[in-house]
């Protein structure tokens, strides 16, 4: 191995850590103490609530709802088969403008993807939406 690629490796593990690890435990006290700030039901119950992208009623069977400020389009393709997408078109970055006729449409070049698997149907976007992980509780749909 060269002595420059040990220095790059070097430098990344380094970077690594430091993004890793902290001395503070984030309660403020910089005592270095490895107790949570809050307990871990609490902090998971806050991240999950936060995560909430939109309500099942609101995304229509057969159709999708596209969350610009999420970047993401739920789908419904049949009753109760929910699935998410970025909303970030693969051709040119646009965010898509609609759903419908069982397809996502970017407006910018009239790119279209499926609602059931983000799959390309027409051009000119090279490659499928990405998928987004989603739960669905109740009738909430989160990310995660």
């Amino acid at each position: 191995m060269s002595a420059r690629r040990r220095t790059v490796l070097t430098a990344g593990a380094a970077a690594l850590a430091a993004g890793c690890g902290s001395s503070d435990d984030g309660d403020g006290d910089g005592d270095g103490s490895t107790a949570p700030a809050t307990a871990p039901e609490t902090r998971k119950a806050s991240e999950t609530s936060a995560a909430e992208l939109t309500r099942t009623s609101d995304v229509p069977v057969g159709g999708g709802t596209i969350l610009k400020d999420r970047k993401v389009v739920v789908t419904q393709p049949e009753a109760g088969d929910f699935r998410a997408f970025s909303a970030v078109c693969t051709h040119a970055g646009c965010i898509v403008a609609s759903v419908s006729d069982g397809t996502i449409n970017c407006a910018c070049h009239g790119s279209r993807f499926s609602i059931t698997d983000a799959a390309v149907e027409a051009g000119p976007a090279p490659r499928p939406l990405p998928v987004e992980r989603i739960t669905v509780q109740g009738d909430s749909i989160r990310l995660g």
